[in-house]
Formats: C-alpha cells, sequence, structure tokens
C-alpha cells in the first residue's frame, strides 16, 4: 500500500460521517488534514472541496475524502478541478474499481444515503485499493 497522506472535509451535511473517517485514520495511523468544516453551521461546499482538490493537485496530500448530504455536489465541484478523478461511491465494489481502473484520488461519500459502517468500510477498501495500471492507464490517461 502507498505511503496514504489523506485530506479530507466535509460540508455540514457529511460532518458526523468526517468525523467518523478521522477516528478510523487516527485508529490507523494514517496522516490526515481536516479542511472542515468544524461545525454542524450550514456552509458551502464548493469551498471544501476546492481545499481538498488543491492539497490533493499540490502532492501535500495524495487521496483525498469529501463528505456532504448525498455526495453529489462535493463529486462535481472536485471534478471540476484539473487532475482530479472524484468517485462517488455508495458501495465497496465501486470504491475497489474506483481506484483499481480509475485511480481516483478523491473519494466522495454522502452520510444521507448510506449507512455509518457501509460508509467506513467503502473508506477502507478505497484506502487499501492500488491503481493496477495496464490498459487502465491508458484510458486515465485519456481522461486527462
Amino acid at each position: 500500500m502507498e505511503d496514504l497522506k489523506v485530506a479530507i472535509g466535509s460540508d455540514h451535511g457529511g460532518y458526523e460521517y468526517k468525523e467518523k473517517i478521522i477516528d478510523y485514520l487516527k485508529a490507523r495511523n494514517i496522516p490526515y488534514v481536516d479542511l472542515g468544516t468544524h461545525t454542524k453551521e450550514a456552509c458551502d461546499y464548493p469551498e471544501i472541496a476546492r481545499a481538498v482538490c488543491e492539497r490533493v493537485i499540490s502532492g501535500k496530500s495524495n487521496r483525498g475524502i469529501l463528505v456532504c448530504g448525498t455526495g453529489i455536489g462535493m463529486s462535481i465541484a472536485a471534478n471540476k478541478v484539473r487532475g482530479i478523478r472524484a468517485a462517488l461511491c455508495g458501495d465497496t465494489y465501486s470504491a475497489r474499481v474506483s481506484r483499481a481502473h480509475n485511480n481516483a484520488n478523491i473519494l466522495c461519500l454522502g452520510e444521507r444515503v448510506i449507512g455509518e459502517h457501509l460508509a467506513l468500510d467503502i473508506v477502507d477498501i478505497w484506502l487499501k485499493t492500488g491503481f493496477e495500471g495496464g490498459r487502465h492507464k491508458r484510458r486515465v490517461d485519456l481522461i486527462e
């Protein structure tokens, strides 16, 4: 497994899961930076998405996790950033394949649409899965 450095962020709709994911990262000694939000007060998810994406693009972090109510807004915002391949995942198979085949560098989750244990399983699989390269690299290169 690569040397992980995770940037994480959420809006108010994903705040509780962000905190649970941070507990997961701490328990596994995975370095992370929390880019907000730090309360349950309403905030603008595009600003959080941009901060996490910029950290990944800069190389300060090599993976990012974004959580909002559905994961859709974060996914849309993140995929506007050149070099980001954000995957909205609601199941473990998609999480694994988003890494293995698409080399996703941002995971998006929806707190209001999946259960907490599933969310943590998705995070676990997504962080442990590497990019297979080969024929998939050619396709990722075409995206870029």
